[in-house]
């Protein structure tokens, strides 16, 4: 997913707060546009996905984007590769790791007249905005799609490390599986990688043997849903859709469409009528950047009807995955009733929800 957006036991710090301008940020000339990856464009889940935006923003304009793969995510190598861009008439950068985040920041001081994005960043400027997506919105429907169909009251999830937007996923997926059955339990589990099939094949296998009858990966690697169509068990996939790992047992995944923020955003950098968000772009499921893939074959009508009920609420603001009461693991409230979680706490948030089993490492 986010390739290296803090190790172990760290907490995503909140978006970095800019003065917005007040004035649209204007190109000085021709539209040029590049893309940044820290590793493979074609990795299965995180930049594939970002990808797929860049391709859709590239018919959309006719035009030709560039692209750079594997430029480490350190300030050199990164200021590197966009002064060589810049000196070549690029006008318009993209990057998409949170590692990227200071250094893109730096560039975009050096270059005010370069318009810069950047995924799950957390720097924003006259001349730069980083972006994300509410994705607990569409896990706590992936969670209740998997509570309603669970027989044996158990779940699994498994992610990489213990940061705030991997944090909300969890909890978000928990809270979806126990709106549809209260007394449904959520198996989590951190694999401390953002990539190792292997291990995750593993996890997986140690979390259905636990009793889980629905497994979700909130990583890249297909082989938790190899393990989950192997059992059999229900199957979730994230990222992108990953229905082909587990054709038989799927049930959705949650997926991004970048091009739903991409293509107007960069639209409006041409026509000259962008202004970046101070506190940077963070949109769910009513912007069409975040949502499910279609339900797998074995999903019933009822269960649909209830996630697509749910899905309505969220967008008309009707729901609120994180509203009152919310419980932390040990039943202490987090969140009382009548309220709901503030904005900033989604970003520093490092505990369970009641109703999961498994261990939040401490912050280092």
């Amino acid at each position: 997913m986010i390739a290296s957006m803090l190790r172990a036991g760290a907490v995503l710090a909140l978006p970095f707060l800019a003065a917005g301008s007040a004035q649209a940020f204007e190109l000085k000339a021709p539209p040029k546009i590049a893309f940044i990856y820290a590793t493979t464009v074609k990795d299965g889940g995180w930049n594939e996905a970002i990808d797929q935006g860049r391709e859709a923003l590239a018919d959309e304009l006719h035009t030709k984007i560039a692209v750079a793969e594997n430029i480490p995510e350190d300030a050199t190598s990164l200021r590197n590769a966009i002064d060589l861009y810049v000196k070549r008439g690029y006008n318009i950068i993209v990057g998409t790791t949170y590692g990227y985040s200071e250094a893109m920041a730096e560039a975009a001081k050096a270059y005010p007249d370069v318009a810069f994005f950047n995924a799950s960043g957390v720097n924003n400027s006259d001349n730069m905005e980083s972006f994300y997506a509410r994705t607990y919105q569409a896990w706590y429907l992936a969670g209740m799609a998997a509570g309603d169909m669970s027989k044996t009251g158990k779940v699994g999830i498994l992610a990489g490390f213990p940061v705030g937007v991997v944090n909300w996923d969890l909890n978000g997926f928990a809270r979806g599986v126990q709106a549809a059955k209260p007394d449904a339990q959520t198996i989590a589990v951190f694999t401390n990688s953002w990539w190792d099939p292997v291990k995750e094949g593993q996890v997986a296998e140690a979390i259905l043997d636990q009793g889980a009858d629905e497994l979700a990966t909130n990583l890249s690697a297909a082989s938790a849903l190899n393990a989950a169509e192997k059992r059999p068990a229900g199957a979730i996939g994230y990222q992108l859709d990953m229905s082909a790992a587990a054709p038989k047992q799927i049930i959705t995944s949650v997926v991004f469409h970048w091009d739903k923020y991409l293509v107007p955003r960069i639209k409006e950098v041409i026509a000259g009528t962008w202004k970046p968000e101070p506190y940077g772009w963070f949109e769910g499921l009513s912007s069409g950047v975040v949502g499910l893939a279609p339900w797998g074959p074995n999903v019933p009508e009822s269960t649909k009807e209830k996630v697509a009920a749910a899905e309505k609420q969220i967008i008309d603001g009707d729901l609120k995955v994180y509203a009152g009461p919310v419980l932390r693991q040990d039943g202490t409230e987090v969140v009382p009733a009548g309220k709901v979680l503030p904005e900033e706490d989604l970003w520093t948030m490092d505990y369970f929800v009641k109703g999961v089993i498994g261990t939040m490492p401490k912050t280092q």
